[in-house]
């Protein structure tokens, strides 16, 4: 039996073939144009799809249902896109679009929740049944699984733990609030302390590792120039540490999962990032260190998780 996932986003439309075994065998990706009017878009994604079943010399009954992921506020039950600013789509019935190209079962999700549902079923996150993803790229994404079920709240639109205040009175965050856990925890957020930093500090290793273009600066020359001993940059990862704990401890005295699993391109420092995590949480964690019990990895499906967990929502949702 084979299924196929489609992660939806602003540039790129993705999509696979996943097998039982929740492996990718075919997959490609195409521009989503997003200025489009949703029926192009929909028919760009559903001809990908066919293309990807034709390649692998298949036929549409060898595919047992369709996935998408997309970001926004998604009502599965009705295959809606309630609202997505960057896609501009407004109560947007993409289930029922898609089905004109493709019939076959379609299943559509919040893009941040498949990914995590993707590291349940196939990543770090196999043997929990209560377990949270948190990606740190532009934003914090986030996805909640709890008794084995994406927790989405009543109106489609609950778990995004981004825009969570943790400062109050802090920085203007996308969404419009101030002070959201996005606004100090992204890789967004780490970049733009960063160049403030090598701006007021000519001679940091900060400086050195951007070659002086400020342009140039990553989450990873960050880290970098504090491992190499910059006090500079040290400051930076402390402040953002800081702050990333507060916000994990909080979703573990909120949910108290299993696991939480740490995505996107900081995570890529693995122990340099979760070695001092720990060590703040546990001045943090109400009880102190008896009580963290939850374990903090790192996600290892990397930009596959939300097709994969997009093709595998049918588990959740067959009826």
């Amino acid at each position: 039996m084979y299924n196929i996932g489609i992660d939806l986003g602003g540039t790129n439309i993705a999509a696979a073939i996943i097998d039982e075994t929740s492996s990718i065998v075919r997959k490609g990706s195409v521009p989503t144009l997003r200025e489009r009017d949703y029926t192009l878009i929909v028919k760009d994604m559903a001809t990908l799809a066919l293309k990807l079943v034709k390649e692998h010399g298949l036929e549409i009954t060898d595919i047992h249902s369709v996935g998408i992921g997309s970001p926004g506020i998604v009502d599965t039950e009705n295959g809606l896109i309630v609202y997505a600013n960057n896609l501009h789509f407004k109560n947007t019935p993409i289930r029922d679009e898609f089905n004109k190209y493709f019939k076959v079962p379609v299943y559509i999700e919040n893009d941040a929740n498949a990914a995590a549902y993707g590291e349940f079923i196939a990543g770090v996150g196999e043997k929990y049944s209560d377990f949270v993803a948190v990606t740190l790229g532009t934003g914090v994404g986030s996805g909640v699984i709890i008794n084995n079920k994406i927790i989405t709240g009543s109106y489609h639109g609950g778990a995004e733990l981004g825009h969570m205040v943790i400062q109050v009175g802090g920085s203007t965050c996308s969404c419009g609030r101030k002070g959201c856990w996005e606004e100090y925890s992204s890789a967004t957020a780490l970049i733009r302390e960063g160049k403030k930093a090598a701006i007021a500090h000519e001679k940091s290793k900060l400086n050195e590792l951007i070659d002086g273009d400020i342009d140039k600066m990553n989450a990873k020359i960050v880290f970098d120039a504090a491992q190499a001993g910059d006090k500079v940059a040290s400051d930076i990862i402390e402040w953002y540490i800081d702050y990333l704990a507060i916000g994990l401890v909080n979703l573990i005295n909120i949910f108290q999962p299993q696991a939480i699993a740490l995505g996107g391109g900081v995570s890529a420092q693995k122990e340099n990032l979760i070695k001092p995590l720990k060590e703040k949480m546990i001045n943090e964690i109400y009880g102190g260190i008896e009580n963290l019990k939850t374990e903090l990895l790192v996600c290892k499906l990397g930009n596959d998780a939300g097709i994969i967990g997009a093709a595998m929502l049918y588990k959740l949702y067959d009826k």
